[in-house]
């Protein structure tokens, strides 16, 4: 068993590089993680795959905003489940929850099934449903082999008492991940109380963009998002993270 999981979610060939060179142990491939990430292409995965070695667990997620899936959407995740696992993905991220707050079964149990035995981590979804002790059951007896939790707050530190309740109840049956503001310092302080070992960060800076002509007051998406600034992932902050957990006793 690893000593210690650290996941690094990114969205572009630069991060997965930086990710990659930092120590993380795995990636979480997503796109447009400013929204909190939605399904990859592809291309961007191949890309990726061509250059670094460690895992690589796909999110599919077809928009941004709730867990809540029509027909036609969970239709196209299956397909995109189908399609990464071919594609050579170690691992999926996905989750999704009925209108009442309670983790969906049915749409769960076919997500499990497209990925053919692959590892199924269920996103933070769980941060958002009604009963998080009845859906981590729920998702144990599914066959998921991870959850990716805040404790169902906005940051894992926020979260800790719940996180610490949550993987004594996993016993190691299932993977409690946590996830929500990690970094270095945060990895030191949630250790102490909860004991987990398997973190996620994104690990991000915000880098300027290279354009120097610039037509203000023309936005090309949600307002308050500026098109002259870009998210990427620090390889110095997973390093920190790495010696910190590879310090844990």
């Amino acid at each position: 068993m690893e000593k210690y999981v650290l996941e690094a979610c990114v969205d572009s060939v630069e991060s997965a590089l930086a990710a990659w060179e930092g120590g993380a142990t795995r990636l979480e491939l997503c796109s447009d993680l400013i929204v909190g990430g939605t399904t990859p292409s592809p291309c961007l995965f191949r890309e990726i795959r061509s250059y670094v070695e460690t895992r690589i667990h796909v999110l599919i997620r077809p928009r941004f905003g709730d867990f809540c899936y029509t027909d036609y959407e969970t239709k196209v995740m299956e397909e995109e489940i189908q399609m990464f696992c071919e594609l050579g993905a170690e691992g999926i991220v996905v989750g999704a929850l009925e209108p009442d707050g309670a983790l969906d079964m049915e749409k769960m149990e076919r997500f499990v099934r497209a990925a053919k035995g692959r590892w199924v981590t269920l996103h933070r979804a769980f941060d958002v449903c009604r009963d998080p002790y009845q859906s981590l059951n729920d998702a144990e007896r599914l066959g998921v082999s991870c959850v990716l939790t805040s404790g169902q707050k906005n940051n894992a530190l926020e979260g800790k008492e719940l996180l610490r309740d949550l993987n004594k109840r996993a016993e190691g049956r299932i993977q409690i991940l946590a996830g929500g503001g990690i970094d270095a310092e945060t990895i030191e302080k949630l250790y102490d109380t909860t004991k987990i070992t398997a973190y996620h960060m994104s690990g991000k800076i915000v880098l300027d963009s290279p354009m120097k002509y610039r037509r203000g007051k023309v936005s090309m998406g949600l307002p308050g998002f500026s098109e002259y600034e870009m998210f990427r992932t620090s390889k110095e902050k997973v390093e920190d993270a790495r010696k910190i957990l590879e310090s844990l006793k």
